[in-house]
C-alpha cells in the first residue's frame, strides 16, 4: 500500500529527513518511533503529498508521489500533530466543512459526521464550538475529521495525545478496527508503549529508519530468545544442564541461582517441548518466561548511538 524509496527532504541547509525507505502493507500498522526532531512529522508531510520531497520517490495505493499527489491526498486520511481546527464553528461544522473538501455531499456527509462524532465520543457535543473545547476534545475532532472520507491509508501524528487513558484506549480499539477493515496505518509518535501496543511493525528513526522490526524482534535484537525456567525442590538446576544439550532446539543453557536460562530461536514453539522434558525429568517448574531487553532500552541504544554519530560528523 505504501511505499518510499530514498525519500529526503532538505530545509535550506538543513536535511530533515534522508533516505527513507520501507513499506507498509495492507492492513498493517507501521509504527515510526522517534524523538522530537527526529524527522516523523516531515515523513508524513511528504508521503501525504503535503510536500514535495527533494530526492526519492514514493507510491501509495499505486499512486506515485509528485504526479499523482493531488489523487494521494484524496484517498489518505491524515492526523496532525495540532489540530487546526475553526475555534468558531462547532464540531458538526468543522467536520462538514472538511468533509466537503475531501466530495462528500448531502446525507452521506451528515451521516459520516454523525458517525465519527459517535465514534470519538462526541455525540452530545457536536453543536458547541471547538473554541471552548479541552485539548484532548479537539484531538478527538481532528481524528474523526481525518477518517470522515473511509480512506485507504492513514496517517497519524501523535494520535492519543492529551487523551487522557479512558479516551486513549479508544483510539487504540479503533485504530486496531481499521487495521481489520484493510486499512494501512502509519503511527508516528515517540510513546513507546503506545508504538508497542499498536503496531505490527516499528521503524525507529532519527532522521532516517535505524531499525525496522516486530515488535518483538526489536526487543531481541537479532539474538537468541533467552528463556528463564524457575525451580524449585532437591535437584539443583545445574543437574539439568547436559539435558539440556540434547534438545536440538536449544542454543544454550547456565544455572543461575535457582533457575535455568535457556536460548532458543522461538519460545512458542519450542518452550512446551523444554518443560514437558524437564518435568519427565524431574524438574519441579514454578514459571517460564522470556527475557528481552524493553522496548525503551533498545531505542535508547540506537537513537543514542544514532546522534553520537551525528555529533562526531559535526565535530
Amino acid at each position: 500500500m505504501i511505499e518510499s524509496l530514498g525519500l529526503t527532504k532538505h530545509f535550506g541547509s538543513l536535511t530533515a529527513v534522508h533516505d527513507l525507505s520501507f513499506r507498509v502493507g495492507d492492513g498493517e500498522i507501521f509504527g515510526i518511533l522517534g524523538p522530537n526532531g527526529a524527522g516523523k512529522t516531515t515523513s508524513v508531510r511528504m508521503l501525504a503529498g503535503l510536500i514535495g520531497p527533494s530526492q526519492g520517490s514514493a507510491r501509495v495505493n499505486g499512486l506515485e508521489l509528485g504526479p499523482d499527489s493531488q489523487r494521494i491526498r484524496a484517498t489518505t486520511g491524515v492526523l496532525t500533530e495540532a489540530p487546526g481546527l475553526h475555534d468558531k464553528l462547532t464540531a458538526r461544522q468543522n467536520l462538514g466543512y472538511y468533509g466537503r473538501l475531501y466530495g462528500l455531499r448531502g446525507a452521506n456527509l451528515r451521516r459520516a459526521v454523525d458517525r465519527y462524532l459517535g465514534i470519538v465520543g462526541l455525540p452530545d457535543a457536536g453543536d458547541r464550538r471547538v473554541g471552548g473545547f479541552s485539548k484532548g476534545m479537539r484531538q478527538k475532532v481532528a481524528i474523526a475529521r481525518a477518517l470522515l472520507h473511509e480512506p485507504e491509508v492513514v496517517y497519524l501524528d501523535e494520535p492519543t495525545s492529551a487523551l487522557d487513558p479512558s479516551a486513549a484506549k479508544l483510539v487504540r480499539d479503533f485504530v486496531a478496527t481499521l487495521r481489520d477493515a484493510g486499512r494501512s496505518i502509519v503511527v508516528c509518535t515517540h510513546n513507546l508503549d503506545e508504538a508497542e501496543r499498536l503496531c505490527d511493525r516499528i521503524g525507529i528513526m532519527r532522521g532516517t529508519l535505524l531499525l525496522v522490526d516486530t515488535p518483538a524482534n526489536l526487543r531481541r535484537q537479532g539474538r537468541s530468545a533467552q528463556v528463564r525456567v524457575d525451580l524449585v525442590g532437591a535437584r539443583r538446576p545445574a543437574s539439568f544442564l547436559d539435558l539440556m544439550a540434547e534438545l536440538p532446539f536449544v542454543e544454550g543453557a547456565q544455572a543461575v541461582d535457582g533457575s535455568l536460562r535457556v536460548e532458543v530461536q522461538d519460545p512458542r514453539g519450542d518452550n512446551p517441548e523444554l518443560v514437558r522434558t524437564l518435568v519427565e525429568a524431574g524438574a519441579r517448574i514454578v514459571s517460564v518466561a522470556e527475557e528481552v531487553a524493553t522496548l525503551e532500552q533498545v531505542y535508547l541504544d540506537l537513537v543514542g548511538e544514532a546522534a553520537t554519530r551525528d555529533r562526531d560528523v559535526v565535530a
